[in-house]
């Protein structure tokens, strides 16, 4: 997947950072933890500035985080929580998690925004009590872009780390890489799995 990841960075430059940036927000399973290091160890080695890899994985982060703002301001809610209830297994999402993030948003507001950038658990979810919320799209912009900005320069700089340490670190980081991946579809899967136990049990 490392492999994948880098090849795509390799082909797209810029453009390919910001897609799977995008792609990851608008499927939470696509782990930016894995996109952003690669990135930065692009850029490390040269085939990528690192200031624009920083900029276009922000700009995609963002459009992607902006479509589920919109989705949440244009859907209704009881109409939001049934399509999560019937098809949000597919995305790992649940009726209860739109529940907390609701919740964190009403609490806390525009930094909730901000925040939940920061959150793995819910870097995606913190966008749609926002637009069901009707957060104006100016205020939801700043906080999201500053608070991605932030998840971006941590993760790509730990990319420019690892390049740093090349030489100990490349035997490990493809298997590394995979085993995380791994770990993270197992537990995608697991969620798919008993939320479809749970429905034909109700």
């Amino acid at each position: 997947m490392a492999e994948l990841i880098l090849k795509i960075i390799a082909v797209g430059g810029l453009l390919g950072v910001a897609a799977l940036m995008f792609a990851e927000n608008l499927f939470p399973p696509i782990p930016s933890e894995v996109i952003l290091p690669l990135a930065g160890y692009a850029a490390a080695m040269g085939d990528l500035s690192l200031a624009g890899v920083i900029l276009a994985a922000t700009l995609g982060a963002v459009a992607g985080a902006s479509f589920w703002k919109w989705v949440g301001r244009r859907i209704p809610e009881p109409g939001l929580r049934s399509w999560i209830d019937r098809h949000g297994r597919w995305l790992a999402l649940e009726v209860r998690d739109l529940d907390q993030a609701q919740a964190f948003f009403r609490r806390w507001g525009g930094p909730a925004v901000f925040f939940g950038r920061l959150a793995p658990g819910i870097r995606t979810l913190i966008s749609l009590p926002a637009g069901v919320l009707r957060m104006p799209w100016g205020v939801f912009l700043a906080w999201t872009t500053a608070g991605t900005f932030l998840w971006t320069l941590a993760l790509t700089l730990a990319g420019v780390f690892l390049a740093s340490r090349h030489d100990q670190v490349a035997a490990w980081l493809d298997p590394v890489t995979e085993i995380l991946l791994g770990l993270l579809l197992v537990a995608y899967l697991w969620r798919v799995w008993s939320r479809r136990r749970r429905d034909r049990a109700a």
